[in-house]
């Protein structure tokens, strides 16, 4: 059994998202063999976190200025706005280097089983931003799951009547991928978002 600070940490490290019991032992250990000032560094990194991130005005990335630096930046495409469900998709998607709009961050997927309905989510913000916005194209970037099409699909209804071009990327094999192991929606997906060559 492990002393009382130990338990204690391991406790609020099964907390993040993937983190079970195994995992956070094993971190807790690390932590415990780290360096005084490596420990206090990480320690102070997610205190400063908290007490300076938040959520840009427009798009809800996270930010420390009331602004983040893509909605602030004036050489960004303010035509398009790609919608993405966390910040983290918005880094992934910028760290391609492709799309130079902008972008609104839903802060989740819908999923009325867990209570995650549209009013939880920044959607109505995105519908205001377009209406106020010289806004041509939308976009969604959802997860390619039940709740990321369920939301993509309802956003998109929302989005008809604004005349607003919207669309969707496309899913499908990932390169190096073989055809035989590809699952049927993988392989669906993959047929729909063709491309003429």
């Amino acid at each position: 059994m492990s002393s009382g600070v130990v338990e204690n940490l391991i406790r609020e490290l099964t907390k993040l998202p993937g983190i079970g019991r195994k995992s956070a032992q094993r971190l807790a250990f690390f932590i415990m063999g780290m360096p005084d000032e490596e420990a206090i560094s990480m320690a102070h990194a997610i205190i400063t976190l908290k007490e300076k991130a938040r959520f840009c005005k427009y798009c809800y990335n996270i930010t420390e200025d009331e602004v983040c630096s893509i909605c602030s930046n004036p050489h960004r495409n303010r035509e398009k706005i790609c919608v993405v469900e966390e910040p983290s998709n918005l880094i992934v998607i910028e760290n391609t280097k492709i799309f130079n709009g902008l972008y609104h961050v839903l802060l989740g997927a819908l999923s009325p089983i867990d209570g995650i309905t549209p009013e939880r989510l920044k959607i109505n913000e995105l519908i205001e931003r377009i209406k106020k916005g010289n806004v041509k194209e939308v976009i969604i970037a959802t997860n390619p799951n039940t709740k990321g099409e369920t939301t993509a699909q309802y956003i998109s209804q929302l989005l008809k009547p604004l005349g607003i071009k919207t669309s969707r990327i496309a899913y499908g094999l990932p390169i190096g991928g073989d055809i035989e192991f590809a699952d049927e929606v993988t392989l669906s997906k993959a047929l729909e978002g063709r491309n003429e060559m």
